[in-house]
């Protein structure tokens, strides 16, 4: 259906594919896997249009062709979902599905194939809402909608489920292997090595912008994969299919299981935040925060699981200070430090050099000037104790791949030794190995006395960091004791007295 042979792309003097090739069937879902700067969106970028290879071939159902435009890709029937959104914030949801289409625009039938489109593929979206008003999850669904909306042949999803609920991924991933099922084609960019294994049939792996694997799902492991990623022999001991289904995560190079219960680590302390029978209503009077309590200690990793919708961000934002309470009492500490989901938008001045970034959070300027000589060599520290794999301080933040962002956004936070950092989605669009490191920067933030807050989409992410976990629900907090099923039956309104507690 779809052939890429010897493709290679450079921007500037970095090589970032290199001689790759990629092969889809028809009526498959093919997994692409790599390391954060690996090349695999570049190498989708080629086929959607956005790129033009220096070297290389592609052919579309058995004929050559080079695509000059995304509209060029589109009328042939390819479809892309990019990580980042391309929404326009100030329309609806129908006005964005229905740009790019052809002839006049008119609402009711954009907002009838919204609803056809939305309903069919489970991802419920009100075509009347405004694109800015909606949450991050919500966002992503509109994303993926208005690509369904063109009836492509081939869909490639960057990272589909990075900011998704755990029930919304599982519903649209089931939906990718319907879609495939019915003789559709699906590429998936994911870094989850278990959505690659549970729905891909076969898998190829980037690193360092050549192909240095590609395997049938059912033939290969998660460790097998991972080593691939890391350039590095796959471990004979690797993981199976089942045990990734059964709920293991690869972390490092390691396995760790699933965190299993609810305990208060040995260094945490007095409270350091606290929420008292907090309420918040939006601009409209809709009340997302509803009589919240929660309290989080010098020391711990307080998580929060919930559905998308829930009032977890808002939750967050009024710890972090970013919101103030409608009602109630909020105790935090004069040093907070917030890592958004949305670093493009919400943390990155994308077109700044990284030390003019770093000075977002900089207390040190004095009669009006910025100490830009000790932000160069203080981001050039960072750097460094982060991982941030970039040229230097004066590194432009959009040249860096996504997980470098995300290291150097968790990194300027922690510079300042916060008393307490508020995370979202840590790992939204990273690989395993980007992952690990920070869910690392997170653990050793929390053993250095900081009061540590992580929502994740994942739960099985929330459920590893976690010494403590809140569910969100309707608006209101709880506190759950209990294992991974106790806290989704709870995420899901469904939770017992038994295993669920109130603010402690």
């Amino acid at each position: 259906m779809l052939s890429l042979r010897g493709i290679t792309h450079r921007f500037g003097g970095v090589l970032a594919l290199d001689d790759a090739s990629f092969v889809v069937r028809p009526g498959t879902v093919h997994a692409l896997l790599g390391e954060n700067g690996a090349g695999k969106t570049t190498l989708m970028r080629v086929v959607f249009g956005l790129l033009a290879p220096q070297a290389g071939d592609m052919q579309w159902r058995g004929a050559p062709v080079h695509f000059s435009s995304p509209a060029n890709a589109l009328a042939s029937g390819i479809g892309m979902v990019h990580q980042h959104f391309t929404l326009v914030p100030a329309m609806t949801v129908a006005e964005n599905v229905a740009l790019g289409g052809h002839g006049a625009y008119h609402p009711a039938a954009a907002e009838a194939r919204v609803r056809e489109v939305s309903t069919r593929a489970g991802l419920p979206l009100d075509p009347h809402a405004r694109v800015d008003t909606l949450p991050v999850g919500a966002q992503q669904r509109c994303e993926i909608v208005k690509a369904l909306a063109r009836d492509v042949q081939l869909l490639i999803l960057d990272e589909p489920t990075a900011v998704l609920a755990p029930s919304e991924a599982a519903e649209l991933l089931a939906w990718v292997r319907q879609h495939a099922n019915a003789g559709n084609a699906v590429v998936l960019i994911t870094h989850k090595l278990r959505d690659a294994l549970a729905v891909a049939d076969d898998i190829t792996v980037l690193h360092r912008g050549r192909t240095v694997l590609t395997t049938r799902a059912a033939h290969t492991t998660q460790d097998a994969l991972a080593a691939a990623m890391l350039g590095e022999q796959p471990d004979v001991s690797g993981q199976s299919a089942e045990q990734v289904a059964a709920g293991i995560t690869e972390t490092a190079s390691h396995v760790v299981p699933l965190h299993s219960g609810t305990t208060v680590p040995e260094g945490a302390s007095s409270t350091v935040l606290a929420l008292d029978a907090v309420r918040w209503r939006d601009a409209r009077g809709v009340e997302r925060v509803h009589h919240a309590t929660l309290q989080v200690r010098a020391g711990e990793i307080v998580g929060i699981a919930a559905v998308e919708g829930a009032g977890q961000h808002e939750l967050l934002r009024l710890l972090a200070g970013r919101l103030e309470a409608t009602a109630g009492r909020v105790v935090r500490p004069a040093r907070v430090g917030f890592v958004p989901e949305d670093r493009h938008r919400d943390a990155l001045l994308l077109d700044a050099p990284l030390f003019e970034n770093t000075a977002l959070r900089n207390a040190g300027a004095r009669r009006g000037r910025m100490p830009w000589r000790a932000l160069r060599e203080s981001t050039a520290q960072l750097l460094t104790r982060f991982d941030v794999r970039a040229p230097g301080a004066s590194a432009v933040a959009r040249t860096l791949s996504g997980g470098n962002q995300q290291k150097f956004v968790l990194g300027r936070e922690l510079a300042d030794q916060p008393e307490a950092l508020i995370v979202e989605n840590p790992s939204r669009g990273l690989d395993f190995k980007a992952t690990a490191a920070v869910q690392q920067s997170l653990r050793d933030a929390r053993d250095a006395g900081t009061a540590v807050v992580v929502y994740s989409s994942d739960l099985d992410e929330v459920m590893l960091l976690a010494d403590r976990v809140y569910v969100m629900h309707a608006g209101q907090a709880h506190e759950v004791r209990g294992d991974r099923d106790a806290v989704g039956r709870a995420m899901l309104g469904g939770a017992s007295a038994h295993n669920v507690g109130g603010g402690v």
